[in-house]
């Protein structure tokens, strides 16, 4: 436990200042995970692509009046912006965000490395007419409930409960429900070399028929 002659004062500074250089990873992963971009972004929030882009790389140290916009931009609270230190309550206060015709349920919190995220494509959704877009990273999806269209490339496919796959985002790539109904999903995402990797089902013992030979 952190200790100083004036109480708490310095672990308080110590925990803020690590939530502030973890601002610029966490921004770069919302946007790049709602497909935003910079310029996108600067039309919503009100704040210059130069600042934005200082603000993801570390270059602008983060303020309020910058904070404030972005979080309500990026649809989530200002602690989950900055990923403020646990004030005692481990639940995590999960918000969902409706954007682009789906509704994003966040899992995770820290910032950088893979995020995850639960999406929801609502039954009779608008989103229909592929739109494929690239950007850094690397994404692994797992459909829960209903049927996933999935467009990567020059590809279209369809994914049932239970399949999964996994791509390079600078691929052009789209998803989407493949019907009227509702569809479910997992959806982890990557920087740039960090993949999601499934370990294959172990491959049924075969055993020996009467001719010697194998089923």
């Amino acid at each position: 436990m952190c200790r100083c002659r004036y109480g708490n004062l310095a672990c308080v500074d110590d925990d803020l200042e690590h939530a502030l250089v973890s601002v610029g990873p966490r921004l770069r992963a919302l946007r790049k995970q709602r497909e935003t971009t910079l310029a996108d972004l600067s039309a919503a929030t009100g704040i210059s692509v130069s600042t934005l882009s200082r603000l993801e790389s570390g270059a602008r140290r983060p303020t309020l009046e910058l904070l404030l916009p972005l979080a309500k931009a990026h649809g989530v609270t200002l602690d989950e912006l900055v990923d403020a230190p646990p004030t005692g309550d481990p639940r995590i206060h999960l918000r969902p965000v409706a954007r682009f015709g789906m509704t994003m349920l966040p899992l995770t919190r820290r910032a950088g490395g893979i995020q995850a995220y639960k999406l929801v494509i609502p039954a009779g959704s608008s989103r229909r007419r592929p739109e494929p877009k690239t950007h850094e990273g690397y994404e692994w999806l797992y459909v829960l409930n209903g049927r996933l269209r999935l467009v990567l490339g020059e590809r279209d496919l369809v994914l049932s409960p239970g399949e999964a796959a996994e791509f390079d985002t600078r691929l052009p790539h789209w998803f989407g429900a493949a019907d009227e109904d509702a569809v479910e999903f997992l959806s982890l995402f990557g920087s740039q070399g960090e993949r999601a990797h499934l370990r294959a089902r172990p491959k049924a013992r075969q055993e020996p028929t009467p001719d010697g030979g194998r089923e």
